[in-house]
This record gives C-alpha cells, structure tokens and sequence, in this order.
C-alpha cells in the first residue's frame, strides 16, 4: 500500500516519490515486457526526487530540470556539503 499523500512542497513526499521510483528500478529485469531503460529512468527519477526533497528540507528554491548534477551544485551551493564520491564528475 502507498503512504499517505503529503503536500507537493513536503519533502517527505518527495522522498516517499523517490522510494517508489527506488521500488520500481529494482524490479525483475527477467519479468516480461520489462525494458532496461524503464529501469534506469526509474534509478535517475529516484536520485533526482531525493535530491530535491533534500533541497525543499533545506528551504533552496530549486530549478525544474532533470539534471542531477546540476541539482547536486545547487545543493553544494546552499552549504550542504557533498560526499566526494558524488561531487567528482567523470571526465
């Protein structure tokens, strides 16, 4: 059963979103009808809904792209600091 639904500006809701998403990435690639790139939009639609809920939780008005990096400078830029294992860009 789904959690209860919260306020579009609750970054628990946005968390509870990006757990779905986090759900869904993780199903059975084995299952029938089941494409790769649907799990990896799911994987990238979890990180992304995370890192805003964390940018809401922190009061950063945050631009409306998909862009995680950009969403991580964003959030490095409002003071919180990043793991460097997530702030290295490769090359």
């Amino acid at each position: 059963m789904p959690p209860e639904r919260r306020p579009p500006d609750d970054p628990i809701e946005w968390l509870n979103r990006a757990k779905s998403n986090l759900a869904r990435a993780t199903a059975d690639i084995n299952l029938p009808g089941i494409y790769l790139e649907d799990l990896c939009f799911d994987a990238q639609q979890a990180a992304e809904k995370a890192l805003k809920a964390l940018l809401l939780f922190r009061g950063v008005v945050f631009p409306f792209v998909h862009d995680l990096a950009e969403l991580v400078t964003v959030l490095q830029r409002s003071g919180q600091e990043i793991p460097t294992s997530i702030a290295e860009r490769p090359d």
